[in-house]
């Protein structure tokens, strides 16, 4: 069983009215049922819809699982006019978004988190701030740093065929973005190190298409691809915070992951 809704949404910096959009496999409202898993996406900005498998989980494990889109992409309340606008689109406005899903959906007291890329970004700083509901954390596919996020894929870029870097660094540097040599580019990189399945899978395509639409969050945060990150999160950190985690906490990270392995080690270190 599935269920979907919208928890109204309040916080002094929004403009207006908004609502997060979520969707629920399994059952929330007995005791029966395990821990729920809230499951963070990646971006920031991306939505929820190349996670979509992790459904799944609900019947294989006996859990509710619940997915959302975060402000700003999806089926959430979209700010286009707040594009480019840092002071706006902070870590801090999607803690408390999630503080007020869980709040909505009444599982505040007791739940665990898996977070993707940004999600995991996302969760890690959830749980340093210490939220008493949260039991265990799972971070996928995440850095704790951004600065050596970058380095990551500098390194792999090293290795990339001389046409596809040479298209990367000749856009760059005219921030030539929207060039479609330059996507072009930037497919063949997420080829080798985002999704290693091609033609890419639908979820992921469904996922890509809402960066598409309306890329307000993803490049005010974030930047114009993976590796070019030149928005609010070029300077995040929390090397020096993860200990603060004190929740059980478990690692992934893959083979040909953006962030390779000992980019990410200061996280494991939790």
């Amino acid at each position: 069983m599935s269920e979907e809704g919208r928890a109204p949404f309040s916080h002094p910096s929004l403009p207006g009215e908004a609502f997060t959009w979520y969707k629920i496999w399994g059952d929330l409202s007995t005791s029966s049922t395990g821990r729920p898993l809230f499951v963070l996406h990646g971006g920031p900005g991306m939505g929820h819809n190349y996670l979509a498998n992790l459904k799944n989980l609900s019947t294989q494990y006996k859990i509710p699982v619940v997915l959302y889109d975060q402000l700003g992409c999806g089926k959430s309340t979209h700010f286009r006019e707040k594009r480019l606008d840092t002071a706006f689109w902070v870590p801090e406005l999607f803690i408390a978004e999630l503080d007020n899903l869980l709040e909505h959906l009444g599982v505040a007291g007791d739940y665990d988190l898996l977070g993707q890329s940004w999600g995991g970004m996302l969760g890690a700083m959830f749980a340093i701030r210490g939220h008493k509901g949260l039991k265990r954390l799972i971070i996928s596919n995440s850095p704790c740093s951004m600065k050596l996020w970058v380095e990551s894929c500098n390194e792999w870029r090293k290795r990339l065929p001389e046409d596809i870097e040479k298209a990367l660094q000749k856009h760059e540097k005219d921030k030539t973005y929207d060039d479609p040599e330059y996507k072009w580019a930037v497919e063949e990189f997420y080829k080798r190190h985002v999704c290693r399945i091609y033609p890419f899978p639908q979820d992921l395509l469904d996922t890509m298409a809402n960066v598409e639409e309306d890329d307000t969050v993803y490049y005010t945060m974030n930047g114009p691809s993976e590796f070019t990150v030149v928005g609010s999160l070029k300077t995040w950190s929390i090397v020096d915070e993860v200990h603060k985690i004190k929740v059980p906490c478990l690692v992934l990270n893959g083979e040909w992951d953006e962030g390779r392995d000992r980019r990410v080690v200061s996280i494991s270190r939790v």
